[in-house]
Formats: structure tokens, sequence, C-alpha cells
């Protein structure tokens, strides 16, 4: 039998840009706790389709882009009406833009602005709004090792990611009070549907093993227990804290 400290179920989540690779595992090991989660995305039909690839009967969607305000709104809202009272919430809506920073663009640089930090702020306010007003919730922003570290050609993905650690922080100084622990998750290499070029790669996937710890990529579900921490009773008195998820890499030279 598990402690009751880490025991979610009952709760509702939504998870952001939930469709495929780290959200849809996150929101799938949720589920697998016993959570209501409602899966988000743009793309109605494949948030259906990752919809029915989860367990129980307790899965729902919500489409809207994470990155209009009008429309985080109007779909936190949708989804407390639908669903329920937002009990948790996990920003995970991101992006990575490759490219020399002399060679990077205006429209790129505000693209993954918006989607990695002006997200989270936007969806992190709303659902604040009413988890404030309760007096308890639980935001988990999905950070990177890149918070603390970067590699040529991803300065903006960085920039971004590094921002996010202090909204993090701020976020917590901000809601903490009213009984809200905004933490974040920081996954390392990570082997998903976005990555899959760089895995492929024989001399990257080579310097990752070489490079990290534990000696291999991370897997998706790698990161299931660190969000289950975060979401539950046993992390009630952290707040603003990143936890990192990348078999030891940030850790050593």
């Amino acid at each position: 039998m598990s402690h009751p400290l880490f025991d979610v179920s009952g709760r509702t989540a939504l998870v952001t840009g939930s469709s495929r690779g780290i959200g849809l595992a996150l929101a799938r090991g949720l589920a697998e706790a016993g959570c209501t989660v409602v899966l988000n995305a743009r793309d109605p039909d494949r948030l259906a389709e990752a919809a029915s690839a989860l367990p129980g009967d307790r899965i729902h969607t919500a489409v809207f882009d994470v990155t209009d305000a009008p429309a985080v709104a109007a779909g936190i809202a949708d989804v407390e009406e639908r669903v329920g009272p937002l009990d948790i919430l996990v920003n995970n809506a991101g992006m990575q833009l490759r490219a020399p920073l002399l060679e990077f663009t205006e429209a790129d640089w505000h693209r993954i602005l918006d989607t990695n930090l002006t997200s989270a702020f936007l969806v992190g306010r709303e659902a604040a709004r009413r988890m404030t007003e309760r007096g308890h919730g639980k935001i988990v922003n999905v950070c990177s090792l890149q918070s603390e570290v970067v590699r040529p050609g991803i300065a903006p993905y960085a920039a971004t990611k590094g921002a996010l650690k202090m909204l993090t922080k701020g976020m917590c100084a901000d809601w903490g009070p009213y009984g809200v622990q905004v933490n974040g998750i920081g996954p390392g290499y990570i082997e998903t549907e976005l990555t899959r070029p760089l895995v492929a790669d024989e001399e990257f996937s080579a310097w990752v093993r070489r490079r990290t710890p534990a000696g291999r990529w991370g897997r998706t579900e790698d990161l299931v227990g660190a969000l289950l921490f975060l979401a539950s009773p046993a992390s009630d008195f952290m707040g603003g804290q990143i936890l990192y998820v990348d078999g030891g890499m940030s850790s050593v030279l």
C-alpha cells in the first residue's frame, strides 16, 4: 500500500500540450494515479486520439491555444464548469527551435518566448485566480536542464526555460501565501518524438550517454514520479523548487 502523502486520487488535473511526448506521459501518470485528467492542445483530432489511449473513464479534453490570453481565460473557465475545480495544473506546453543565435529571427524569438514562457504565465494566472480563492492547488511548470546550462544553437530555448525557472519562484512568492504550491520539473535529455532526430544522431547520442552518469537517454515515464510527488500532499511545504530529472547530467562536468 502506498503512503497517503502521495495519494492524488480524486484530484482534477490539467496538462497543457499533452497530445504527445512528455505531456501525454505526465497525463497518463496522473490518470493511472486516479486523477481526473484534462488534456490540452490546439489540434482536436490529435487530442481525441491521445485521450482515447489513456486509462480510465475520467479523461477529458480542452482545445485552446495557451499563448492566446482570451482563449486561455475561456478555456480554464470551461474546464472548471464542465469537469470541476482544478487541483493540479501542469504547464508543459513547449517547443524547440534550433539555429545559430546570429541567424535567429525576431519572429522565431517571439514564437518560442510565447510558447515556452508566456503560456505558463497565462494559464498559471487563470488557474491560480481560482486556486488562491479556494485556498489550495498545485502548479508544476515543466522547465528543463537548459534552465541551468546551455549548448550552442539553443540560446533562445534556454532563455525561455531559465525565465520559466524564475517565473516558478515568482509564482511561489505570490501564491504560496494562499495555499498554492508552485514547483518545477527539469527534464534532461528525454527520448520523445521531438528529440528523435537527436537520438538517431549516433555522435550526439553517444555524447549524451557519456555525459550522463545514468549512462542513457531519459524516458518520458522517468518524469512521472517527480510529478506525482509535486502534485501530492507530500510536497505541501515545497515552493519554488525545480527537481532536475536528468540522470545526473547537471551535477557533473
